[in-house]
């Protein structure tokens, strides 16, 4: 390889490292950092968590078995219920809440990406940043489990990958404490100011400064007896009303989802490893097999007369024997794949698809349907109608 495409290749190495940001293989056993004492009001920030991406299936088939778009579009749901759950847990922050993706206005939001779920491994790509665009970490975060997790988490009715979930909320926390109090209330009044230029951004793109990385920053605040700025924050309100109603039903999805996914992941960590043992029994059956085989065709090659008249016999049960071991070897084989449709059966069973939403504005009764992400912009529509129709001005982002 020359030098210039040797450097050319580390040029592109360390530019997929870098944009996929560090990893952390996380061990079983990582409890959740809790606050020592209570966190003031006024320092506490609210973390919005989007729906995951559920990213992609594994290329190659024998991974994949058992996979499907449908379990990951549940899990994209489900995960981010049990991240935020053990949020909430910790005492470091205010509101914790799941959001559709690409939703203005959060103080802390967490982005994530599925990468790999099987029931054996977990690993997750976790983007967190606060709303002045200051990127806390980038991070994947991957996880091992045995059997024998599943069934402590039955009889615990803990989640089989909660050291993984832990080890996210501490890297959140320990990041919140490098923050001061200016820096907070910087974050709360951006959060602020970003919700109300979506909502109008003739009225309050004024108010902040986005610099060419995509950094916020105040450049003046709205008086307080702004009318129009107080307008804003009664809207934002019912925008929390509105997330709040939707959490309600990912912890619907969360619940009804919880029994039935515990069982597909312990079913197919079951099946993998039943499948491993039987491929390398296949294996070793077949092996032994074809050197049962090859002995004999060998003492009849190199043997003399006498040789191969006396050992007939021994020739005759070394080529049955092996080609009876080459053939359990392929039935255990076909056991293996057996196994494998199992998996793809289970794996058929998960979808999810968002209830339609009924809201009452201004006296008007509004039905949202469609994805939790198609509900919540058809809300934010009606958001800035109620604001143009309040104050008269164009609404923003419509």
């Amino acid at each position: 390889m020359s030098r210039l495409a040797t450097l050319s290749f580390l040029v592109l190495v360390l530019a997929a490292c870098s944009t996929m940001g560090p990893r952390r293989h996380v061990k079983e056993g990582v409890r959740a950092e809790h606050a020592a004492a209570e966190v003031p009001e006024d320092q506490l920030l609210d973390v919005w968590i989007e729906l995951f991406d559920p990213g992609k299936l594994p290329k190659d088939e024998d991974d994949a078995r058992g996979l499907s778009p449908e379990i990951r579009k549940a899990e994209a749901r489900y995960i981010p219920v049990q991240l935020r759950d053990t949020l909430e847990k910790t005492g470091y922050w205010g509101a914790v809440r799941v959001v559709p993706r690409a939703t203005e206005g959060a103080e802390v939001l967490v982005r994530g990406l599925i990468l790999a779920s099987d029931g054996e491994v977990l690993r997750l790509r976790i983007t967190a940043l606060d709303a002045t665009g200051r990127q806390w970490f980038d991070t994947t975060y991957e996880g091992e489990v045995t059997p024998e997790a599943y069934q402590q988490a039955q009889q615990s009715g803990r989640e089989a990958f909660q050291f993984l979930y832990n080890a996210i909320a501490n890297d959140l926390a320990r990041y919140r404490a490098t923050l001061d109090s200016q820096q907070t209330l910087a974050i709360r009044r951006v959060a602020a100011l970003r919700f109300a230029r979506d909502l109008a951004a003739d009225a309050f793109s004024a108010y902040l400064a986005q610099d060419e990385k995509g950094r916020y920053s105040l450049v003046r605040l709205p008086a307080a007896d702004d009318p129009m700025y107080h307008r804003v924050s009664a809207i934002r309100e019912r925008d929390f009303l509105l997330i709040d109603t939707l959490n309600g039903h990912f912890d619907n999805l969360y619940q009804e989802m919880n029994a039935p996914y515990l069982e597909w992941r312990k079913a197919r960590i079951d099946e993998l490893v039943a499948m491993r043992k039987l491929q390398s029994e296949a294996r070793q059956r077949k092996l032994m097999g074809a050197a049962a085989i090859i002995g004999a065709i060998a003492i009849e090659a190199l043997g003399n007369n006498s040789t191969r008249a006396s050992t007939g016999t021994l020739r005759d049960v070394m080529i049955l024997g092996g080609a009876y071991a080459i053939k359990t070897g392929m039935d255990k084989a076909s056991e293996a794949t057996i196994h494998q449709d199992v998996i793809e059966e289970l794996g058929a069973s998960f979808a999810s698809e968002a209830q339609p939403l009924v809201v009452e504005v201004e006296g008007k009764t509004y039905e949202l349907t469609g994805s939790a992400e198609a509900q919540y912009e058809k809300w934010r529509g009606l958001l800035k109608r109620i604001y143009a129709a309040e104050t008269g001005l164009p609404a923003g982002g419509d």
